[in-house]
Formats: C-alpha cells, structure tokens, sequence
C-alpha cells in the first residue's frame, strides 16, 4: 500500500483547483527547536527533547502544518516545487506533508496541523486511553512509536505492547511495558485488537506497514491531512 500516490494526487488537485500551480507562491519550511514545537513540558523524555527527531513546519498564507522527522532542514520553494518532488527519502517527505498540513489547514480542510505545548501531552494521553475504552471496549493495544505519556496511561488500563525505532529506548522497560524493536511489530499486531501508531510513520513511509491489518488509530499533527485524504480514524484532541 504506497499512501504518497494518493496524497500527492490530492495536494496537485488542491493546486490546480486553486490555480496555484504556476504562482511564484513560497512555501517556507523550517526546522523547530524542541521549545517551540512543545513548549516546556514537565517531563524531558519525548522524542522531540531528547534530540533525534524534530518538526518541520510550513507556513502558507497563515496556513501552518507540521511533520515530526529523524532527517530535518529547511527549504523554501513553489507549491509546484514541493508537489512535484520526488519523496525518496525522510527529509523530503516532511516538507511534503508539513506543507500539505498547511495548505490544507490555509483552506479549512483540517484543523490541529500544530503541536500541542507544555502540559497538554499528558492530557492527551489520559483522554486516548478514555478514548479507546469508549470506542473499543478493553482492547489488546499494539502501540508502534513510544509516546511515554500514551504508555504510561494505556498500561494502566489495558494490555499493551510496544515497539519504537530509537536504540536508546529497545530493551529498556517503560511503566511496566518491554519496549521492542521494529521486527516484533508484526507480531504485535497479530496479538492485538488495536494498533495505535504515530503519525510520524508516514514520514518514514513504513505506516503502510502497520494500517489495514487491524482496527488502528493514528496520532499527532504530522498525519493531520494525510489522516483526512486517506479516511483514517485519527486522535489528536490537544494540537492547535
């Protein structure tokens, strides 16, 4: 399953619709340091802090969309720059989506294309894990990218396994819960009755892997419009 063909079939008709295409339009990206994507939270060990990964952010007639990568810089260009370039690799890939979160937050397509701050993600947190008993009663959870906020709160509540990219975080245990590397995520999913992913999958391009097999969730701002093009059921309660 190639998500990026469909998503870019639907940012060009986007720029077509608009007659936007052949406008000298910049699209600026920029790469934000971790305060500015997040604030200043009460705890120091999400992703964005400790430093492998950080958000990209576009801007678009006051339009602006995020994407969170392990690959980052910025760049400035055309709507038909961005919509024509090839997404062969993570850096690539963010500014696409960041600037599809951001023309579709400029038209009123989306909302919550901008992280939330401060206190808000152990908020978030708490209210996914009252989501899911609403929606899914007392799943088995394949969590696939570590949140610890989302871990610390589904362990509580449900069964829950968890696997994450980071070597720094594979074999170590959070709240409870072995943390895995990427090869045990296919078997997760088997076990499970629920696969919550990060949105941040699709920077990497491996979400194909992980949507479709089972009933799944996918959370955060970097798949704010991808989740809308695509009909996928997505939670993001505290992004502005």
């Amino acid at each position: 399953m190639d998500f990026f063909d469909p998503l870019r079939r639907e940012f060009q008709s986007l720029v077509e619709t608009h007659e936007w295409q052949g406008r000298t339009v910049d699209v600026r990206v920029k790469t934000l340091k971790p305060e500015e994507a997040i604030g200043n939270p009460e705890h120091s060990d999400y992703p964005i802090i400790k430093g492998r990964e950080r958000m990209m952010e576009a801007e678009f007639f006051g339009g602006r969309g995020q994407a969170f990568t392990d690959m980052y810089g910025n760049f400035v260009g055309t709507l038909g720059d961005v919509s024509s370039m090839s997404l062969d690799n993570n850096y690539r890939r963010a500014v696409f989506l960041a600037t599809l979160n951001a023309v579709s937050r400029h038209l009123g397509i989306v909302d919550k294309t901008i992280h939330c701050k401060d206190d808000a993600p152990p908020k978030c947190a708490k209210a996914l894990a009252l989501y899911v008993a609403k929606n899914f009663s007392h799943p088995k959870i394949a969590l696939v990218g570590l949140q610890p906020r989302m871990v610390e709160s589904l362990a509580r509540e449900f069964d829950v396994r968890v696997t994450d990219l980071d070597p720094d975080n594979i074999g170590t245990t959070k709240f409870g819960i072995n943390i895995c590397g990427p090869e045990h995520t296919v078997a997760n999913i088997e076990w499970s009755d629920l696969v919550i992913a990060t949105g941040s999958m699709l920077t990497n391009d491996t979400l194909c892997e992980v949507i479709g097999k089972k009933p799944a969730i996918v959370y955060g701002v970097t798949i704010a419009a991808p989740a809308h093009f695509l009909k996928l059921t997505r939670f993001c309660p505290y992004g502005t």
